[in-house]
């Protein structure tokens, strides 16, 4: 095979990746689970494991294993950074919206991206830098809390970010104490004035 991966032959590739039970690896990872020094060898590497079907990729240089499937949210985390999931994803996660979002959403430091991997859409809204908390590891998942989630909501619906029917959102899912303390950490006028309409 290649030189630098020297006498290791393919079928101990696909074993060491077995082994290592890894859901998602970028091209650093790659090289250090397979002691590989060159990038253009660890890409040659994940080539012949996407032919062979052992990783899917999902961004460039980024890579599932077949072998341990991420779930959708794990891929969430993982193409975009830094970020968390937040909004309808979250919301309907916790039971505080009914309906399913086909779209998985989240919060990010950066700039709004959209990606399609797999089929499935992966939007990132951008909030603000000093609004970057409230999140949480959920299983093997960043994701905001429940009550967080519906400040992400309020507050990108009061920059006309974003479009909510909050009527139809359930506020026994959150704790509302908590949901209020938070509230006040955001100063902008249009989200406390909103916040004062929904009255939870």
């Amino acid at each position: 095979m290649m030189q630098e991966v020297g006498t290791m032959i393919f079928s101990e590739l696909i074993k060491k990746l077995q082994k290592s039970r890894v859901k998602i690896l970028n091209l650093k990872d790659l090289k250090k689970l397979f002691g590989i020094k060159k990038d253009n060898t660890a890409y040659k590497v994940a080539e012949k494991l996407i032919k062979k079907e052992f990783l899917l990729p999902l961004k460039k240089g980024i890579y599932a294993s077949t072998f341990r499937e991420p779930s959708d949210f794990e891929i969430a985390n993982c193409i975009y950074t830094p970020s968390y999931i937040s909004l309808e994803s979250a919301l309907n996660y916790y039971g505080i919206l009914s309906q399913f979002p086909y779209t998985i959403t989240s919060a990010a430091a950066k700039k709004t991206r959209r990606f399609e991997v797999k089929g499935k859409e992966y939007e990132y809204t951008q909030i603000s830098k000093k609004l970057f908390w409230g999140m949480r590891k959920e299983k093997e998942f960043l994701i905001a809390t429940p009550e967080k989630a519906l400040l992400d909501a309020i507050y990108l619906a009061a920059k006309g970010a974003r479009r909510f029917d909050f009527k139809e959102f359930d506020y026994s899912k959150i704790n509302r104490s908590k949901f209020r303390k938070l509230s006040r950490n955001i100063k902008y006028l249009p989200f406390q004035n909103l916040l004062k309409g929904i009255k939870i």
